[in-house]
């Protein structure tokens, strides 16, 4: 048994984290409370036990403790989890905060609040990696727009890379969209967090909440969408990633195989992902369903969980994750036909690029969630030079910034250098390069 450890961190770290527990709890049959719930529908492991050893530790009472911990810097949104439905599913250890917020503040977060929190933090992710026989991966929920987000995880990060250098670390991300932002100090926290992402991930997905929100109109019909809404896509789009370490299937693929076949070099980890079919429950009996069809949408631009546009770029490489009733040799058909279009343009360095996994155990809905129930669905990952987009966005706004100073003494009053940011957006801007490097004939 290989296990994953989350970690969550911040509010959208935690709510999103929310999500995607409330998921793998009702496709594993596990109650609130952690006891198991006897139903035909539970997938038992190729052994005959039940397959929630990579997710979740059991408890000589029989309970199920999730294999995670909720970090933030106040209280507010760990009290959620606390007096949630979930409640009872957490060991009350398992959800750490302090007394003061970050205020959108990477400094606050990393060097000040931050380093008061740490060694308990280091502390229970040590003894969570102790309760597992092997550590497949850490994933890491986070989002780079906030102050603890950002700082306080790039912090986290640094101490899981130096205690735990040779197992995966794979984060996923939350970045500043295009035109919704929440705080005016977006782009420094943003340059600053992905300065240490670039150093201590293995393999950073990347969501934005324009993309998600435009799913949610555009694809679902939700009128005002709200971060349940959103929450509910990541949690959807991790659960199929991560069915490979929980349910048996033909073609399964463990969590650090991601990082073998997406990252042609260290630094060129950023993922784009995709989610097929989006339908929304009154449309779904209209809709063909089929594993063709699901491959063509998963490569429709209109299905990225973030504001990228591959047609933009070319794709490096691809991990392409089927569930429910799938078979392979439909799969590799499936797979010809996208090779054969003009729209998915590959570099020529990677001519076979595609990595699939298959796994038979179709996607659970939530009861009250947009997206309708299907038998099977596919996610994604793709590893495509049109990220660079996204990332030149972000830059320009962090240039109009700090051509002025504006907002850096806010930092600086926070123990941190102002060389801090040149140094953070030079790297960037050789990642920039980098990826249009690799574009180039």
């Amino acid at each position: 048994m290989r296990e994953i450890i989350s970690i969550h961190v911040g509010q959208a770290g935690i709510q999103a984290g929310n999500a995607c527990w409330e998921l793998f709890c009702l496709e594993q049959g596990i109650a609130p409370d952690g006891t198991y719930v006897p139903s035909e529908t539970v997938f038992e492991s190729v052994t005959g036990h039940k397959s929630s050893g990579a997710m979740f530790t059991e408890t000589g009472a029989g309970k199920m403790i999730p294999r995670c911990l909720f970090i933030d810097l106040e209280s507010t949104v760990t009290d959620q989890i606390r007096h949630g439905t979930y409640k009872d599913l957490f060991h009350p250890e398992q959800i750490i905060h302090s007394k003061e917020d970050a205020s959108n503040n990477f400094a606050r977060g990393r060097y000040t609040i931050g380093k008061e929190v740490i060694d308990n933090i280091t502390d229970r992710i040590r003894k969570l990696a102790d309760n597992c026989s092997a550590v497949a991966a850490f994933t890491v929920y986070h989002a780079t727009g906030g102050g603890t987000g950002s700082g306080l995880n790039s912090l986290i990060l640094e101490h899981i890379a130096a205690e735990f250098a040779r197992t995966s670390k794979i984060s996923l991300t939350i970045t500043p969209a295009p035109q919704v932002a929440t705080a005016v100090t977006e782009p420094y926290n943003h340059v600053l967090a992905a300065h240490s992402l670039l150093e201590f991930t293995d393999v950073t997905l990347t969501f934005d909440n324009e993309g998600l929100y435009d799913i949610a109109r555009r694809k679902l019909g939700v009128e005002r969408p709200t971060y349940q809404n959103l929450n509910r896509l990541i949690a959807q789009s991790v659960s199929t990633m991560t069915a490979s370490s929980r349910f048996p299937g033909i073609q399964n693929v463990d969590l650090s195989e991601y990082q073998t076949a997406l990252v042609p070099y260290p630094r060129i980890h950023f993922m784009a992902m995709s989610y097929a079919p989006l339908v929304s429950s009154s449309k779904s009996a209209h809709e063909v369903l089929n594993v063709a069809e699901l491959t063509k949408t998963t490569f429709d631009p209109a299905n990225l969980l973030s504001q990228v546009d591959p047609r933009h770029g070319k794709y490096i490489s691809a991990a392409m994750i089927y569930r429910g009733d799938v078979s392979s040799s439909d799969v590799n058909s499936a797979i010809d036909d996208v090779k054969k279009k003009k729209t998915v343009s590959f570099v020529d360095w990677s001519p076979s690029g595609f990595k699939i996994g298959i796994n038979g155990k179709a996607a659970t809905k939530t009861p009250d969630d947009d997206l309708a129930a299907s038998p099977r669905s596919c996610v994604g990952v793709f590893n495509t030079t049109a990220i660079i987009e996204a990332f030149s966005r972000i830059h320009h706004k962090f240039d109009l910034m700090y051509s002025k100073r504006a907002f850096v003494h806010w930092f600086v009053g926070e123990g941190m250098e102002e060389g801090e940011f040149s140094e953070a957006r030079e790297d960037l801007a050789a990642l920039e390069k980098d990826y249009e490097e690799l574009s180039k004939d």
